[in-house]
Order: structure tokens, then sequence, then C-alpha cells
């Protein structure tokens, strides 16, 4: 057993639904968030497909480690839910959640995390990006199911989230808002109506970065460059604390 401590990666924690789930895969916003801060901090996904705020409510205190231990070390928290809570009760009533329970279930989840060591200055918000409604009604239409969502009603919850944010004391990234900014043509960031497109993959994660940047930059290189390590001694330079 060695004598020397573990080498411990703070941790940045994507929580949300499918949007974030399939942010590892290739051009994916997390990837791209992950490749960043290599050797710097974990990036941990923690997205789950077709999940909503009363779910994740009810979730997060199993994902977070003991509070003031080195598992619990994160450096940011994004919360991306809003997605499927904004499905149309008549037609999704298994994922929908109440506009009112939506907002009081984000703001819980910050104090959820801060009770586990996790401040507000800490956590981001991203509000659900809009919706293409035609786009989303074929893929609807292949599942054999009526149109689900509007973007109207997801503008009601992005809102939420973004008043949500300013009550909890957290940033928010609002993409149903920057999306649609100017009247372009917000499809193109969509690749069938509600998930991401290469091209809305690189948007999140330009928009998000400038928002985690201020909480990162400060993070160390973790191990030494392998030029800085003494070739007649590495251990010296590897077990140091």
């Amino acid at each position: 057993m060695s004598k020397f401590g573990a080498v411990v990666w703070p941790k940045l924690l994507l929580f949300g639904d499918s949007i974030t789930e399939v942010s590892f895969q290739p051009n994916g916003w997390g990837a791209d968030i992950a490749n960043k801060l290599a050797r710097k901090c974990d990036v941990i996904n923690r997205g789950l497909s077709g999940y909503n705020s009363r779910w994740a409510r009810i979730l997060l205190p199993r994902l977070l480690g003991v509070p003031g231990s080195t598992e619990s070390h994160f450096a940011a928290v994004t919360v991306f839910f809003g997605a499927n809570d904004a499905a149309l009760k008549d037609e999704k009533p298994q994922q929908h959640v109440p506009l009112q329970e939506y907002a009081e279930n984000l703001k819980e989840l910050t104090k959820i995390l801060a009770s586990s060591g996790v401040s507000a200055d800490k956590v981001i918000f991203i509000t659900p990006p809009p919706i293409h409604e035609q786009t989303w009604e074929k893929e609807c239409i292949i599942k054999g199911c009526a149109l689900n969502r509007v973007n109207a009603v997801t503008g009601q919850y992005a809102q939420a989230c973004v008043e949500a944010a300013a009550q909890s004391g957290v940033d928010v990234l609002d993409l149903w808002t920057l999306m649609q900014k100017d009247g372009q043509d917000y499809s193109e960031y969509l690749c069938d109506g509600l998930h991401l497109s290469q091209k809305g993959n690189q948007f999140v994660s330009e928009q998000l970065w400038m928002l985690l940047q201020r909480r990162v930059e400060h993070l160390p290189l973790i191990l030494p460059y392998w030029a800085d390590v003494d070739v007649a001694s590495p251990e010296t330079s590897l077990l140091c604390d």
C-alpha cells in the first residue's frame, strides 16, 4: 500500500436529461468541455434520458458524495432539465411536470447541492432549447404518437428556469432565447426538432464555456508536465503532494 495520498481530480457534474446523456457523443458539447478540462477536472456525465425535474429532485442526493469528502469536491455543476417537464400533459403525462412545480424543483436542487457543499456560485442552470415543431412532429408520427411538445410551452419553462436561477442566485444559460435571437432559423441547432445537432452541440459548448471558464480557469494541471519530471529521481516529481 502506498504511503502517498490518492491523486484527486476536481469534478464537473453534468446533470440533466437526454440532451446531457448524449453530450459525450463525438462532437458533443459535454465531450468538448471534457477535452478542454483534461488533466484539470473530471467531467462526469449524469444525463438520464427521459427524466424530468421531479425525478431529478429525488435522485440528486444519491449522485452526490458525502459532504466534505474528496469525492464531493465539485468545481461546478450544470442542471439541464425542462425538455421533458414541458411535454404536453395530455400527450406525455408520465413526463409532464406542471410549470410551478418545475420551478420549485429547480430551486430545491440548488438547496440539495448546497447541503453537499456545492455553493450557488458553482451551479449553472441550462434552459431547454426551443422545439422545432414541424420536425419533431415527424419524429412523433414515426413513433406512433401525436405532437407532444410545442415551442411556446417550452418557452414558458425556459422562462421559469431563468426566474428560478435568479431566485436561487445561480447563473443560467438561456438556450431557448439565444437560439432564437434576432429571428434566426434555430432548426439548424436541432437534429430532430428536440435534440441537438452538431451545430447545436457546438453552440452549447461555446456558450457554456463562457460561464464555466471563470469557475475552472484557476485549476492547475494535475501532475507535472512530462518535461518537468526529474528523470534521475521521478519519484521526487510524481509522489509529491
